[in-house]
């Protein structure tokens, strides 16, 4: 209808291309706003063209072979331009912040950004780009500061972004939480994942990209003093750049030398297998240096498994401690955090009735706290809001 609020919301990620939990955010909000009567979306996306209704961008030709953050804010400018006829710009994550920022200079649009990760606060990115670290905490610092408003996808997130950038007014950046489809995360007890990988016995789980604040290469060394009757399954994959890829593959493949029970499952799974994979886990491991939100934890709790997670950003929001699983702290020193790693797994592994009790109540947390409906109708108030 044309009274409908027209929306652009500008993604890296979009299907087939979601590797990330700020693009699982991204398809999941997109559905719940569309569900909204009265809003309009459409979706500009990195990776080419696309046959669901998405708007997709090759990065020009000019730059395939440029620095990833030069092909990323040449991308942002071809969808900037494409972008005229939205009435509110709404980017995820650095690499789409540009495309807002300069749509809203360009046409006066009003630009929302959502705080899914701060640059400042992972350093290590410089090893994935080098001298596009600069260029990608330039884009990000410039288009929170003129943002309309920052959707921080946690409290602690909210406070990072206060911290990072002290020019933003504390008034903009509000706080609306991620959420989980728990319809589509529910228990799925098909057994046929555990055949497929030859997984047997019982096992604790990760999920994550290959990359340093997922806080893998840690597990993986407080994995070595866990009893050897307990299993490891790693759906990880897509690792940042080469120096952690090699990391995380010795780290592995130096448990595997002495274990039979470990398991790196490389590909990403489709959704039914990674549901009964994550049902089927007696303990899901989330050793985050670093995570606004995490996605995954509320994933795992949809599916009634429990967590261990460590007590850093939003997890804290998200895993209610000694309720639907347990925190570990981590303080920025890696021998205490995995020696804390090492014993909480080892105690909470030999309690499996409690671990039964801690996935039952995430799955209620889950539901009574992180629906979508209730994401995206705070995010149409803040919407409105800005339109004025």
């Amino acid at each position: 209808m044309s009274s409908d609020l027209k929306v652009g919301i500008v993604t890296k990620e979009w299907p087939p291309q979601v590797y990330g939990g700020a693009g699982v955010h991204v398809v999941q909000l997109t559905e719940a706003l569309r569900s909204v009567s009265g809003i309009s979306v459409e979706v500009h996306c990195f990776g080419g063209e696309r046959s669901d209704g998405a708007f997709g961008y090759e990065t020009p030709k000019e730059f395939a072979s440029a620095n990833p953050a030069l092909q990323a804010i040449a991308t942002d400018l071809a969808i900037a331009d494409n972008l005229s006829k939205v009435q509110l710009v709404h980017s995820h994550t650095w690499y789409a912040n540009m495309a807002g920022h300069t749509a809203s200079l360009l046409y006066g649009t009003p630009h929302i950004v959502s705080a899914h990760s701060l640059e400042p606060l992972r350093p290590w990115k410089a090893e994935q780009l080098g001298g596009g670290y600069k260029i990608s905490s330039w884009a990000e610092k410039t288009a929170y500061e003129a943002a309309a408003a920052i959707i921080a996808v946690s409290d602690g997130m909210r406070a990072d972004v206060l911290s990072a950038y002290p020019n933003i007014d504390p008034a903009k950046v509000v706080t609306i939480r991620n959420g989980v489809d728990t319809t589509k995360f529910a228990p799925n007890h098909d057994d046929s994942v555990l055949k497929e990988f030859g997984i047997t016995g019982r096992y604790a789980m990760f999920v994550g990209r290959i990359t340093r604040q997922k806080g893998l290469a840690h597990l993986l060394r407080a994995w070595k003093n866990v009893p050897a009757e307990y299993g490891l399954v790693l759906a990880a994959g897509s690792p940042d750049e080469e120096t952690i890829g090699n990391e995380v593959a010795a780290l592995i493949a130096e448990l595997q030398s002495t274990r039979s029970n470990v398991w790196w499952i490389k590909e990403m799974l489709p959704h039914d297998k990674l549901t009964a994979a994550l049902t089927h886990a007696d303990l899901f491991l989330c050793p985050s240096i670093y995570e606004p939100l995490g996605i995954v934890n509320l994933e795992a709790m949809g599916c009634e498994t429990a967590v261990l997670g460590s007590r850093v950003g939003g997890i804290p929001e998200v895993v209610a401690d000694t309720e639907t699983g347990e925190l570990v702290d981590y303080s920025g020193e890696a021998a205490p955090f995995e020696k804390a790693l090492t014993e909480s797994i080892t105690r909470l592994m030999s309690q499996p009735e409690l671990l039964k009790r801690y996935g039952v109540a995430g799955r209620l947390r889950a539901q009574k706290l992180f629906g979508w409906d209730a994401v995206a109708a705070l995010t149409v108030d803040l919407y409105r809001k800005v339109i004025g």
